[in-house]
C-alpha cells in the first residue's frame, strides 16, 4: 500500500486523552501490529515535553519492546524517577488497553550552550544522494511505516544483506497537525536499524529487538537525519546493531538494539 492510498496522512491523532494510532504505524510482519519506531517516538515525544522548570534536553533514552504493540488507542503516562535541577531521570510507559507494551527510561541535562568548548566527532558526514526508488524487504513487499518516511541509501539497503548507511525524512507528521521535532524523527527512523543492517535473509529468519537505546551529545536538526548501521550476531541465537547517528551537520550520537534470533517457523 503507498502513502496517497493511507485514509491518514499521520502517524497518530489526539482523541480524549488517548493516541489514535492510523495504519501508517504498522510494519511488514501484520497490519494488527506496529512497527518499533511510531510508538517509541511517541513515547520519547512525551519525555521530551514533560513538565520542566529549565531547559531540559533528552541525552539519552532506553525503551524497551515489550511484547508486539497493537495498532489500538494509547495512554502515555510520564513519571519522575529522580528529580534535580541540572539533572533528572524519567521513566515513560505506553499503555494500551490496561497493559504495557513499551517502557522507557530518559535521562535530561540543562542544556547551557557556551559553557563548554564543543569538541565534535571526526566523523565524515556521507553524500546526499539525489532520490531514490523505495524499495523494501523482498519478501514482503512495501507496507505503511516504510512507505511513511523517505529513505536514501548511500550504501547497503533493506534488499542487501550486511551494513548500510542512510539518509531519512518523515513524509507525514508524528501526530496529526503537530511539526515533528529532530529527536523524535531519530526515533522514529532508528527502530529500523537492524531490519536495514540485517546479515540475515528476512524470510528465513526473525531478527527482534528486545529494547532501543539512544544517546546524543547534540540535538538532532531535521527535516534529513541518517544511520549508520552494523549487525553482529553471536552463536547463541543473541546479537547486536550499532548505529552511529547523525544529521546535516554532523554526528549527534549513538545507539544499540539488542536482538532476539531465531530460524522462523
Amino acid at each position: 500500500m503507498i502513502m496517497n492510498e493511507l485514509p491518514n496522512a499521520f502517524f497518530y491523532q489526539v482523541a480524549e486523552n488517548q493516541f489514535e494510532p492510523s495504519i501508517a504505524t504498522t510494519g511488514p510482519w501484520s497490519p494488527d501490529f506496529q512497527h518499533g519506531g511510531p510508538p517509541s517516538a511517541l513515547l520519547t515525544r512525551a519525555l521530551r515535553t514533560y513538565q520542566s522548570s529549565g531547559n531540559f534536553v533528552i541525552t539519552r533514552v532506553t525503551i524497551e519492546l515489550l511484547s508486539a504493540i497493537p495498532v489500538k488507542p494509547c495512554v502515555i503516562k510520564v513519571e519522575v524517577v529522580r528529580g534535580g535541577k541540572r539533572i533528572e531521570l524519567l521513566r515513560g510507559e505506553y499503555i494500551s488497553e490496561g497493559k504495557t507494551y513499551l517502557i522507557a527510561h530518559a535521562w535530561r541535562i540543562i542544556s547551557e550552550v557556551g559553557v563548554t568548548e564543543a569538541i565534535p566527532d571526526p566523523f565524515e558526514l556521507p553524500l546526499f544522494p539525489e532520490s531514490q526508488p523505495q524499495i523494501f524487504f523482498p519478501e514482503s513487499g512495501r507496507f505503511p511505516y516504510g512507505e511513511a518516511l523517505e529513505w536514501r541509501f548511500t550504501k547497503g539497503g533493506y534488499d542487501t544483506l550486511g551494513p548500510a548507511t542512510v539518509w531519512t525524512r518523515p513524509r507525514i507528521p508524528l501526530i496529526e497537525n503537530q511539526d515533528i521535532n529532530g529527536l523524535e524523527a531519530l526515533v522514529l527512523m532508528i527502530d529500523s536499524a537492524n531490519g536495514i543492517s540485517a546479515e540475515l535473509e528476512f524470510s528465513k529468519w526473525s531478527f527482534v529487538p528486545v529494547d532501543l537505546t539512544v544517546g546524543i551529545y547534540r540535538q538532532p536538526e531535521g527535516p534529513w537525519i541518517g544511520m549508520n548501521a552494523r549487525t553482529t550476531i553471536g552463536d547463541d541465537g543473541i546479537g547486536q546493531t550499532a548505529t552511529t547517528t547523525f544529521d546535516g551537520i554532523g554526528k549527534v550520537g549513538q545507539s544499540l538494539h539488542t536482538l532476539f534470533i531465531r530460524p522462523r517457523g
